[in-house]
């Protein structure tokens, strides 16, 4: 099977950002059993293995990604009356809202808008106006440990955000299927709640390159209850967005070579064109720096850093 992968492609092209450098080995898959033989094969073989879906939460290295980069395109959905779904985690997440809604069942509005695969939002455990994924979920397919196996839901560790497959040196696990159980809606009712948080994004968000919100939001309840302009909201939950505090220390629209935290929502960084991944991260180490200088918090990142990052060093 390794005459089969390809050698030194470009991820670049694979992310939302538009950076990064190559991977030493690459393979994409478009089906479940192409995925679950592919990630077999490299754990049998000792081979490391990043699986790639949207690219839209990740930044790669400008110096590559060691292994396997495995790019999931397996998108299959199935939907039973009593509302369990089966979804392959290649599927985009907007398109497993869609289906879902469209069978009756309700809860994933909050998809709409969120540019990527439902294997993305797992591990992320994505969500938003106080959803997650994680709370519809009932069990996941995976390969691990050499072995093809379904996996209770707590396998994953879901916090907010989180997942033990972001956490440092995951272990070598590629997800395969999610089982989920939706409850009964109304079409009308979630495609108008689906239009309302997507009329929101569209105000807030910068077009792409980008990667989404670049950090996470900060829970901190004593934080909250000192910032005299944050909604009433936020403070009674502890929320401080990321973007307000960015803004706070007048970074909203700052540039570092091609890089540039957006005008319009400063939880964004985009590419302007032609942006390395290594000035990326220095415009977020920036932001992070002087978020924690004049707050005392340190911003966490929702993007993830993959591959040999040896090389770096911070110049912002």
């Amino acid at each position: 099977m390794l005459d089969r992968f390809q050698r030194g492609v470009s991820l670049a092209p694979f992310t939302t950002l538009k950076a990064g450098g190559p991977a030493e080995l690459f393979q994409m898959a478009r089906n479940i059993d192409d995925v679950a033989e592919t990630a077999l094969f490299a754990q049998r073989e000792g081979i490391h293995t990043t699986v790639f879906g949207s690219g839209s939460n990740t930044l790669p290295s400008d110096a590559g990604v060691p292994g396997l980069v495995l790019l999931d395109r397996a998108d299959r959905i199935e939907i039973e009356p009593d509302g369990t779904v089966t979804a392959d985690c290649g599927c985009w997440f907007q398109d497993l809202f869609l289906k879902t809604v469209q069978s009756g069942l309700r809860g994933l509005e909050f998809a709409v808008g969120i540019p990527g695969t439902l294997g993305g939002a797992l591990v992320s455990n994505a969500g938003a106006y106080r959803s997650n994924v994680s709370e519809f979920m009932v069990g996941l397919e995976v390969v691990y440990e050499g072995k093809r196996q379904w996996v209770e839901p707590s396998f994953m560790q879901f916090s907010y955000r989180d997942s033990l497959l972001r956490r440092p040196n995951p272990p070598q696990c590629a997800m395969l299927r999610a089982k989920m159980r939706l409850p009964k809606g109304e079409m009308k009712a979630s495609y108008d709640e689906a239009r309302e948080d997507q009329r929101q994004r569209i105000g807030k968000q910068p077009p792409p390159a980008s990667a989404g919100s670049f950090f996470k939001n900060v829970l901190n309840k004593e934080l909250a209850d000192s910032l005299d302009t944050l909604t009433e909201g936020m403070k009674k939950n502890g929320v401080v967005p990321a973007g307000y505090l960015i803004e706070a220390v007048g970074l909203r629209g700052h540039r570092h070579g091609k890089a540039m935290l957006a005008g319009k929502h400063a939880n964004f960084i985009i590419n302007v064109g032609g942006a390395s991944a290594f000035e990326i991260r220095d415009l977020a180490e920036f932001a992070k720096t002087n978020v924690y200088e004049k707050f005392g918090v340190t911003l966490e990142e929702e993007v993830l850093y993959l591959g040999d990052w040896s090389g770096y060093t911070k110049t912002a």
